[in-house]
């Protein structure tokens, strides 16, 4: 039994401080008080010049996603695939399976 606990006491402490390990290079540091955290600026490290910065965020504005991006709202997926066209999608909606049309179905429904 004290072997278990010589063992089991040593991986229970490194198992709960490998979080705050993680934390040590994170801008956001756990803190007492009301908030729970603090914030160190200082501590972030950017691999981006500024000049790249700001060709994104104008790159970003010429294509409308700065926009959604202030209001919250989700960015629209990029599809990797060419549009098909509405009898193409007809056709593989007959063409499915039971098993198939019985998951998608449930995916839409929610179970």
């Amino acid at each position: 039994m004290t072997s278990i606990r010589l063992v089991l006491l040593p991986a229970v402490a490194i198992a709960m401080t490998l979080p705050l390990a993680a934390q040590a290079n994170s801008v956001w540091h756990t803190a007492p008080g009301e908030a729970g955290v603090t914030y160190h600026p200082d501590h972030f490290k950017s691999t981006k010049t500024r000049a790249q910065v700001m060709a994104e965020v104008e790159a970003a504005r010429k294509d409308g996603s700065l926009a959604l991006l202030q209001r919250g709202a989700p960015l629209p997926m990029k599809s990797a695939e060419p549009p098909k066209t509405r009898q193409q999608v007809i056709d593989e909606m007959r063409a499915e399976s039971p098993d198939a049309r019985r998951a998608r179905l449930e995916l839409m429904t929610g179970g």
